[in-house]
């Protein structure tokens, strides 16, 4: 198998798909997140992987998608090739089976942190995308869990009428929607969020809830410096004891800037010159029509305010103070990536930590952008590694961190794989009509000096 598909490994990716494994054994051992119809139920002894002495023509009918992705494509790449016909977890762990566990309160979530680009998403996809379509799940970016915690919270006191402790509804809503629950960009930079985790986590626990959670920080180092962390703590000790927790930093490569070596003409424009070509991809892009500001709805009913928009083409465009001066949130931005497949921004500075408040309203669009699929086309002071400077005295803070992030998206987000995914947005009727083979789609980013990056 190894040496038909030419497949490469990347032994960080391969740990953390090892506890992965030995998680989806686990779950699959338990009815209570298990389909009651046998004949749609995985077997629950599979692993992502083909064992020692399996002949791998004949299992590949029976195959898991692991199975199939290692024969058919090319995985995340090192340096180092496997040539012979062992399995790749035994190369690296030696030739072991996964123990399940027979008592499914005592099952460990994943917890995977590490730099940007390392692969966190992707092994947390495969694991998430393995388990059968009727297994009890549900996999959310962090940011739109905490949205959602919080309107349901609302709506739980003024629709519902409820008195007192409103988060058990929450806990048990959000059950409902799946027990294995994967949270992807596990951060936490807000006091409202900190304060209420602990009680929230706990509940989903105690309801049988597994979770698996990807993060740029490992547990120790959550909401570090935050208002009020003392009373987080315990948090972060629930963590370690519920999940198994696996670094991906010692991996020194970003896979977003691979795919990102293919940048696309007209996405990102550096430098004052380079707008009138920014202006002629929009041109382009709405092809003449009517433009105009309009609102879009977010969360409990907020309008959000598009300056300038071609609603025939499901096209915004926005002037970074209009996106990031103002007083908007996630909610917002979210909202704006579900009614536009095509976002323009110009004007973006360059910010140091005394724009701390823009730094982050600009990290959170970006995530927003990025989880509906949005082609984003930016105007900027400079490349994506030179937005955001810190010294030295800050270069540990939270959005230091939380801006890698933003950097690598930014640099994905022009190559032509993402370009070519599908806007996720919920206008009926409504597709993506950006053409990513248009010309103004090509392998180049514009500044000044002419500069190919």
């Amino acid at each position: 198998m190894i040496q038909k598909s030419n497949v490469m490994l990347d032994p960080h990716q391969l740990r953390a798909l090892k506890e992965l494994d030995r998680l989806r054994n686990d779950v699959l051992s338990s009815p209570q997140y298990n389909a009651t119809n046998e004949e749609t139920k995985a077997p629950a002894s599979r692993t992502f992987f083909i064992r020692d002495g399996e002949d791998s023509d004949s299992t590949y009918k029976n195959a898991s998608i692991m199975d199939k992705l290692l024969q058919n494509t090319l995985f995340r790449t090192t340096t180092t090739r496997i040539r012979d016909g062992g399995t790749m977890v035994n190369k690296i762990f030696g030739n072991t089976t996964t123990k399940i566990s027979s008592n499914p309160r005592m099952i460990k979530g994943v917890y995977l942190h590490g730099g940007v680009g390392c692969g966190k998403t992707f092994c947390m996809n495969l694991f998430y995308n393995h388990l059968p379509i009727t297994a009890s799940k549900q996999q959310v970016h962090f940011h739109k869990f905490m949205l959602d915690v919080h309107k349901q919270m609302h709506e739980a006191k003024m629709i519902h009428g409820i008195k007192g402790d409103v988060l058990p509804t929450v806990m048990d809503r959000t059950i409902q929607k799946g027990r294995i629950i994967c949270f992807d960009e596990f951060q936490v930079t807000d006091v409202a969020d900190a304060l209420i985790l602990r009680r929230l986590f706990t509940g989903l626990l105690d309801r049988g809830a597994v979770l698996v959670m990807t993060s740029n920080r490992p547990p120790k180092d959550l909401y570090l410096n935050g208002l009020q962390r003392d009373l987080f703590l315990p948090f972060i000790d629930l963590l370690e004891n519920k999940c198994a927790v696996v670094s991906m930093w010692e991996s020194e490569m970003d896979y977003r800037l691979v795919q990102g070596v293919n940048k696309a003409r007209g996405v990102y424009f550096v430098g004052k010159e380079s707008k009138r070509e920014m202006e002629e991809v929009f041109q382009s892009l709405t092809k003449g029509s009517i433009t105009s500001e309009t609102f879009v709805k977010a969360v409990q009913g907020r309008s959000v305010h598009i300056p300038c928009s071609s609603l025939e083409y499901q096209v915004a465009r926005f002037s970074f103070n209009d996106l990031c001066r103002k007083a908007r949130g996630a909610s917002d931005y979210l909202a704006i990536g579900e009614n536009f497949h095509t976002v323009f921004v110009e004007d973006v500075p360059v910010l140091t930590m005394n724009d701390v408040n823009l730094v982050r309203r600009f990290i959170i669009f970006v995530d927003a952008m990025y989880e509906c699929h949005v082609k984003l086309i930016v105007h900027a002071e400079t490349p994506p590694d030179g937005i955001f400077q810190v010294d030295l005295k800050n270069q540990h803070c939270d959005e230091a961190f939380a801006f890698d992030r933003t950097r690598s998206r930014l640099e994905e987000m022009g190559s032509d794989a993402y370009l070519k995914r599908r806007w996720i947005g919920h206008v009926d009727g409504v597709h993506d009509n950006c053409d990513t083979n248009n010309t103004n789609v090509q392998d180049v980013v514009f500044d000044d000096r002419d500069i190919q990056r």
